[in-house]
């Protein structure tokens, strides 16, 4: 990343100059024609210039125009105060198109001759934004704390920053998939505790506990086991399970079968171009055939499920673009609701409401019914402080995309309203998350479950209390 202490033609920032610039270097300067520019843009042939006070481009088609970029035809407009950002018609002004921003106070705005690209003040970030939709595909953290102007070259972006008085150059693309940031350093205790009550004893108990692994964001250091030493063995999903075998439990005496991690997790963001994820045909056959099978909680089979997806996804080829309309789709219809149970895909979104995992069963069937490959993962989640304590959980889907392996995407989570917050939940997980089971369907196991599960048989007027929870606890790490 390169700064710069000058302005270049990015924007004019409450001023009465634009001022042309080569890095470094001041080439010429003109009055601006209003007081209080914000947007400024070249078309080829001249600049076009957008002021606040106003109201001044063209006719600006709304009352607080803010960036201002040009897409080879047209002038695109953010503002601020409407929270849009609106394509305009030269002849007049008018707006022509328009989506919401993708947060609060959009500011810069340039194209890149495929998407254009928006800077937010309050979030201090930058969007990757699809212009057919206005929907959000990548968020950058803005280099200071004021992102403002924002210009393409042709290969990388400029933004400028108000704070800091600086021009940053950003590399909009490179090798890297991700980044990973904020590790979390935490014990995490996983408990499963059986008891018994009434007249007889539990004569079998088998309990499964999943053994979380290493992942891009997720660096296990150590696993014990209390008991010590339960038996390993693996299910068809590759998923590693400790299995704890018990015999003749007495009444009112409680067995735990306990699980202690110590990890490194970490927030981690993809950085997926759509345009770089091929076709369905580039996914390796092993995986499209293992993870597009059908299970009873997808029903992928059912005419229902077939038609809808079909209807979701249409003629679209990109897997990026298939599971992100299946994505919206899921969304838009369910509402999170815990009725208990696990209900299959057709009957939770034909009735429209759902928990974590009826989401996931539900965005899992749609995507393998158009061919592309789903899982699910489940977690013990961190619930606020660092030391918290956890008894729900959380499941959600992953997806595979060619290139760029299997992608976390959580139409739950990102059931939001502002579309920041939608593409927060595809390619992007918070170091809140220990991932404990990765899962294609039903375990010879963990059953549907994740986490743990367990099987028993008893005497007769026997009543079996089962809980499960997770603690976690930070970790001091030395230099």
């Amino acid at each position: 990343m390169k700064t710069f202490a000058l302005c270049i033609v990015l924007s004019v920032v409450f001023g009465l100059n634009v001022i042309f610039a080569f890095p470094g270097k001041v080439v010429k300067t003109l009055n601006a024609p209003y007081y209080f520019s914000t947007g400024l843009t070249y078309d080829g042939k001249n600049l076009w210039v957008a002021d606040y006070k106003t109201d001044k481009l063209v006719c600006a088609p709304s009352g607080s125009p803010e960036g201002l970029t040009w897409d080879g035809t047209t002038l695109w407009v953010s503002d601020r105060r409407e929270r849009k950002i609106i394509k305009i018609d030269l002849s007049d002004g008018t707006g022509v198109q328009s989506f919401a921003a993708p947060a609060r106070y959009p500011q810069g705005l340039t194209f890149d001759g495929r998407y254009l690209w928006c800077s937010d003040r309050i979030e201090d970030e930058i969007y990757m934004i699809d212009p057919n939709n206005g929907e959000v595909i990548m968020i950058l953290q803005s280099p200071g704390p004021y992102p403002r102007g924002l210009a393409w070259d042709g290969s990388t972006l400029w933004n400028v920053d108000y704070q800091t008085d600086k021009i940053y150059q950003l590399i909009r693309q490179d090798k890297e998939n991700y980044v990973l940031k904020n590790p979390r350093h935490s014990r995490i205790t996983f408990t499963h505790e059986v008891k018994g009550s009434g007249k007889g004893k539990i004569r079998n108990l088998d309990v499964y506990v999943a053994i979380p692994g290493n992942l891009p964001a997720q660096k296990i250091k150590t696993i014990k086991f209390d008991p010590a030493k339960p038996e390993m063995v693996k299910d068809r999903w590759d998923q590693k399970i400790a299995h704890f075998h018990y015999r003749n439990i007495a009444p009112e005496s409680p067995v735990q079968s306990i699980m202690t991690v110590e990890a490194q997790i970490s927030d981690i963001r993809y950085f997926i171009f759509p345009d770089r994820c091929g076709k369905l045909a580039d996914i390796p056959e092993k995986v499209r055939e293992k993870y597009t099978a059908d299970g009873s909680k997808y029903k992928c089979s059912d005419p229902y499920i077939q038609q809808l997806s079909k209807k979701i996804v249409g003629d679209e080829t990109n897997p990026y673009w298939i599971a992100r309309k299946i994505f919206d789709y899921v969304g838009n219809t369910l509402e999170y609701k815990l009725e208990g149970g696990w209900n299959t895909a057709p009957v939770v979104l034909q009735r429209g409401t759902g928990s974590c995992s009826e989401y996931s069963f539900s965005f899992i069937a749609l995507c393998r019914a158009a061919g592309l490959p789903a899982r699910f993962v489940g977690s013990i989640v961190v619930r606020g402080d660092d030391a918290s304590f956890d008894d729900v959980f959380h499941r959600w889907p992953e997806i595979y995309l060619p290139g760029y392996g299997w992608i976390p995407i959580d139409p739950q989570g990102g059931d939001k309203p502002m579309p920041r917050d939608r593409a927060r939940y595809i390619g992007r997980l918070s170091n809140r998350f220990l991932i404990t089971t990765q899962g294609g369907g039903d375990s010879e196991y963990l059953g549907w479950y994740y986490n743990s599960y367990e099987t028993y048989q008893t005497d007769p007027q026997v009543k079996v209390n089962i809980e499960t929870f997770g603690e976690w606890q930070p970790l001091e790490m030395s230099n």
